[in-house]
């Protein structure tokens, strides 16, 4: 029966207990700095003890050793030169204390959510180190790092916010600038137009067409999305439909020539919906395509009703058709076009002014008053004070005040 030898025994326990002396530790410390600086994942990986807690981490990062090295990773996918300077080092029973600075340039990536500046970016900081067996195995840091970052960040999204105000203020001059500066007179007929814009910028849109022989043109539309990106394929749209109307007595043919036209020009994923009319004041004869909008409402003897046409929206696809309607408006009748502002607006409580909600408000208005103004007066009241608007309103009333002679 082998016996082992107690000297041999006595002799490995004691190389692997060997106490490491405080400048060891000091040292051990400055190598992982270094490896740090360089993102040598290796020589942290040997330094690094295998249970290592990292007492500091970002709310982003593990505190193991894989996740330190990971966080060392990052560092370097958003930083070049980064360099790691002790100031001062103090190593008593198994911990060393260490105050430094820290100086990276921020060239390379995202770091916390902030992009890279080019500027050189310093830190101060105090790091102690947990030395067992001549490994690192927990860190604890405190330091000006995150403070300074989060200074920064808030620096950057000041600067954001600044320029989406900016595109706002310009996208509402676009709007206000194309919408008519006049609502055409014309003999027995009332045209009533109201638009509010909202904070945020939409892509609504009204506009008025003097065509041969005394008719009118009517549309009302919205652009998909906000800020100047709506307000300019708005603007797009305005115009092709200006410039297509005058040679066309046809409202489908007038969409299909712009749907055409626009599909070519308007980013992906948006499109334009719009209501176009045609009113011969003489007889009072209404015919009206629609291109995905939100559907009119005819009111007559305390009663409204739909106006229905079939059409997609503009600027989705080519080739598509539009049905065709005609209607005609008989004194004391009219028709509300509208965007979906009004009927998308909520209460505090979070319900929908709605469909049902304006198909009977507008049943029961009386012709004493204007529908658009009555309208508004229930709208302001459903959303009460305080109502952050969180899209534009626009309504456009055409009503059959008398029967010509």
């Amino acid at each position: 029966m082998d016996v082992a030898d107690p000297l041999e025994k006595t002799r490995v326990g004691s190389e692997e207990d060997a106490p490491v002396s405080a400048e060891e530790k000091k040292a051990l410390v400055r190598r992982f700095f270094e490896a740090q600086a360089r993102g040598d994942l290796d020589a942290l990986d040997e330094m690094l003890a295998l249970d290592f807690v990292d007492h500091s981490p970002l709310p982003s990062e593990d505190s193991d050793r894989e996740g330190y090295k990971s966080s060392v990773a990052e560092d370097h996918t958003a930083f070049s030169e980064l360099r790691y300077i002790v100031e001062d080092q103090v190593a008593k029973d198994d911990k060393v204390v260490s105050r430094m600075t820290i100086r990276r340039v921020h060239d390379r990536g995202d770091f916390v959510g902030i992009a890279p500046t080019g500027e050189e970016y310093e830190a101060a900081g105090i790091v102690i180190h947990r030395i067992v067996g001549g490994k690192i195995a927990e860190e604890w840091s405190e330091g000006s790092g995150i403070l300074g970052l989060t200074q920064q960040r808030l620096e950057q999204e000041i600067r954001e916010r600044e320029r989406v105000e900016q595109e706002l203020l310009v996208a509402q001059r676009i709007q206000q600038a194309s919408l008519p500066k006049e609502v055409p007179t014309l003999e027995g007929w009332e045209i009533v137009p109201y638009y509010q814009p909202a904070r945020q910028v939409g892509g609504d849109f009204y506009d008025f067409f003097e065509l041969q022989e005394g008719h009118l043109g009517l549309v009302v539309g919205d652009a998909t999305g906000k800020g100047v990106p709506a307000a300019l394929v708005m603007t797009s749209a305005r115009s092709m439909l200006r410039a297509v109307a005058q040679a066309s007595e046809s409202p489908g043919e007038v969409l299909r020539k712009v749907n055409d036209s626009l599909v070519a020009d308007i980013p992906p994923n948006m499109f334009v919906t719009c209501f176009y009319a045609i009113l011969e004041p003489k007889s009072g004869s209404l015919r009206y395509a629609n291109a995905g909008h939100d559907l009119p409402y005819l009111w007559h003897g305390g009663d409204a009703e739909e106006l229905r046409a079939r059409g997609m929206p503009l600027g989705l696809m080519p080739g598509m058709g539009y049905e065709e309607k005609e209607i005609e408006l008989d004194a004391g009748e009219g028709v509300l076009f509208y965007t979906d502002g009004l009927v998308e607006a909520h209460d505090a409580k979070g319900e929908m002014f709605g469909f049902p909600r304006l198909k009977a408000l507008i049943a029961e208005h009386s012709e004493e008053r204007s529908l658009g103004a009555f309208l508004l007066e229930e709208l302001y009241s459903f959303v009460g004070e305080g109502w952050e608007q969180e899209d534009d309103v626009t309504l456009l009333g055409l009503e059959h005040s008398a029967t010509l002679s």
